[in-house]
């Protein structure tokens, strides 16, 4: 984590007490949202605003610093508001629109940022007020600080796998991973060489609107055979689960030096030079 002051999960009965907060800034980034908001939420719809983009073979790839800069100043988010995330809480993946902005912010160099555990559906669960009607905030200035140690480049990847050295996590379905199946996304089936497969679905309970804890996290790892050092990379196909997974072990688990792979396997399988490996 990059400031331990700051917790990666709050919980709605947090949020609850803090509603009113000067500085707190209710980020929902559901796709679509549905039965409401909390109040006082902003709405930045992940799929369609600009959170991601495409970038050669990449389908999901971090923008340049200064769109995301017009991105988040012009919701009314500055450099001096603790943002709050919040998903619908459907599912790990859902969760993903969550962490994958949760990590964009990192990777602009502010820290103050928290997932609402859960997402909306904790919040209602808890007996959370909701609002119709998402809030609007005047724009305001929101300047960047890039931070490069969070993500992995294909050059990077390419790096690791033939060093052998760095633990390459697949966070996709067992069949992905095996080449049994394949994303539109992606060009062809199959994983990076010498990956490892850990499925994100365990690391989120909707019934229990909760992420795992740190114990539990690490030894979903252990048991996949993922080692938890010389810096993990994540991927999956568009950076999306891979967030997931990069939120899960570094920000919860607490393992230092996890970097995600945003062009995952749709840039990585753009290219037929690249290799891929597939079971049987």
């Amino acid at each position: 984590m990059t400031d331990s002051s700051i917790s990666p999960l709050v919980d709605a009965s947090w949020l609850k007490s803090r509603l009113d907060s000067p500085g707190i800034v209710v980020l929902d980034v559901r796709t679509p949202p549905a039965g409401g908001f909390v109040p006082g939420a902003v709405h930045s719809d992940y799929a369609t605003a600009g959170w991601r983009t495409v970038v050669g073979g990449g389908a999901g790839m971090l923008p340049e610093p200064g769109v995301l800069a017009g991105l988040i100043g012009g919701l009314g988010i500055g450099n001096g508001d603790h943002v709050v995330l919040v998903a619908a809480g459907a599912n790990a993946s859902d969760m993903g629109n969550a962490t994958r902005v949760y990590w964009t912010f990192k990777m602009l160099g502010h820290d103050a940022v928290s997932v609402l555990d859960g997402g909306f559906a904790a919040w209602v669960a808890a007996g959370g007020p909701v609002t119709p009607e998402p809030a609007v905030h005047k724009p305001t200035g929101f300047v960047p600080h890039p931070r490069a140690g969070l993500r992995a480049t294909v050059e990077d990847v390419e790096a690791a796998m033939k060093a052998g050295a760095v633990p390459l996590h697949d966070a996709r379905s067992a069949e992905q991973f095996a080449g049994k199946a394949k994303s539109p996304q992606a060009r062809a089936p199959g994983t990076i060489p010498g990956a490892v497969n850990l499925d994100i679905a365990p690391l989120f309970s909707a019934a229990e609107h909760r992420f795992a804890t740190p114990d539990a996290v690490k030894a979903m790892a252990d048991r996949a055979g993922l080692p938890l050092h010389d810096q993990p990379i994540t991927f999956c196909n568009t950076g999306h689960l891979a967030s997931v997974s990069w939120f899960a072990l570094s920000e919860i688990a607490g393992v230092p030096g996890v970097r995600l792979y945003d062009g995952s396997m749709s840039e990585w399988s753009a290219d037929p030079e690249r290799p891929l490996q597939t079971e049987g």
